[in-house]
């Protein structure tokens, strides 16, 4: 399989994690969104969005939409398991990693940044007060739901992780690259730790990817 990802995609980070945790081989190419490389014309033709992640698998055929991704790996690859085996908990994992990847990610991604700045005109302060804004809006339910609910383990579902811890960890790392304090979310905190310590996450990590900077 071919990934075409960047080290600081949060989506593109979910892959990676699924992938590592199924131990599943795959080349890197990098499309470097910083210099504007989703809009070229060859990669246009791979992703009509101009959006990273896009897995090409063996047979040529490409899919995009990182939850779409991670669910097509779960479901081909069924071992270790990213979401749970009851309905009800499925929908709980689910609806976990979508307060996530629809409700923070999508409203703070670069795209939305760039437009910001330089369509809107608005200031670096400003912009910044925009991201914490809504991780913090996000966060604040999201720490309601772990601390609250008998479900939640080691990790966002249980003692082990998936979908959900998936999509937690990357936004943690965003959160702290745009110096969100997280002091008043001691569970995302003790959940993002436990996962980061666990090797697939570090093999996933940014930091770690051969195009980081």
């Amino acid at each position: 399989m071919k990934l075409y990802n960047y080290f600081r995609s949060s989506a593109a980070y979910r892959v990676r994690i699924a992938l590592a945790l199924k131990g599943l081989p795959y080349d890197y190419l990098s499309v470097h969104l910083g210099k504007g490389r989703q809009y070229d014309a060859d990669f246009g033709a791979v992703s009509p969005q101009n959006l990273v992640p896009v897995l090409e698998l063996d047979d040529g055929q490409r899919l995009v939409q990182s939850l779409a991704i991670i669910e097509y790996l779960d479901e081909t690859r069924p071992q270790p398991a990213l979401l749970p085996s009851d309905p009800i908990g499925r929908a709980r994992v689910r609806s976990l990693a979508q307060s996530i990847a629809c409700e923070i990610h999508p409203i703070n991604n670069l795209r939305v940044l760039n437009y910001l700045t330089k369509t809107l005109g608005v200031s670096d302060d400003q912009r910044l007060a925009w991201y914490r804004h809504w991780v913090l809006t996000g966060f604040q339910a999201l720490e309601a739901r772990l601390a609250g609910e008998s479900r939640t383990g080691t990790c966002c579902h249980g003692d082990e992780p998936g979908l959900a811890d998936i999509c937690l960890v990357p936004q943690v790392a965003n959160a702290r690259r745009f110096a969100v304090d997280l002091d008043a979310f001691p569970t995302i905190v003790r959940i993002d730790a436990h996962c980061r310590s666990l090797l697939a996450f570090q093999q996933a990590a940014p930091e770690n990817q051969p195009d980081s900077e």
